[in-house]
């Protein structure tokens, strides 16, 4: 009766300790759940901001040729680069595990934005252009838009760091890979951004 009472003993404190280590695998692998659809959230609202760019673009294009036709080879600029970006704006989200593929979608997003640059660049040699009430407002709307884009890639980031820390700790990343949890990729600086900009007086 004693031998019973010890092995049943065993069994239950066995079965406690297995019970424990669910819970907590179960706990981890939620956490991961919500961490994970966290990024995707932040990751949407990236497209979003990029899609609002992708629509500003043809009246913002249709305005500067109205006052600047001559200056073709920019205005080509940017509708190639937004056709490019275009089959690109909103993309599957396996793209966040995929580092060539979005390293493609970010160089081809940067693309786009220095044809915008260029092409507000030409704007300034058009005094005319610069005072349309039109050109100013979709201005202001694109440098609003790219304001929104840098927030949105910045917690975006923010989330995926915080997802990728979780996922990598111990005993975290045994759950993570049996979940099939995979590190996200993150924005980084334009390539221009990593050299000092020249200034001339």
């Amino acid at each position: 009766m004693a031998k019973l009472s010890k092995g049943l003993t065993a069994l239950i404190a066995v079965a406690v300790i297995i019970f424990l280590f669910a819970s907590r695998g179960c706990g981890v692998y939620n956490n991961m759940v919500s961490m994970d659809e966290s990024v995707t959230s932040r990751w949407a609202e990236v497209q979003n901001q990029y899609q609002r760019r992708y629509d500003l673009i043809p009246n913002l294009v249709s305005t500067v040729k109205g006052y600047a036709s001559h200056e073709s080879d920019v205005l080509t600029q940017v509708a190639e680069a937004r056709s490019r970006a275009g089959g690109v704006v909103n993309v599957d989200e396996s793209i966040l595990t995929n580092p060539e593929a979005f390293a493609r979608y970010q160089q081809i997003q940067s693309s786009l934005s220095g044809s915008l640059q260029r092409l507000l660049a030409v704007a300034e040699n058009y005094p005319e252009l610069k005072a349309n009430t039109n050109f100013l407002a979709l201005q202001d709307q694109l440098e609003g838009t790219e304001n929104r884009i840098a927030v949105a890639r910045q917690r975006y980031n923010e989330a995926a760091q915080e997802f990728n820390s979780y996922i990598r700790r111990l005993p975290n990343n045994f759950i993570a890979s049996f979940g099939r949890f995979a590190a996200k990729q993150y924005f980084s600086a334009d390539g221009e951004a990593q050299s000092a900009p020249k200034v001339q007086f």
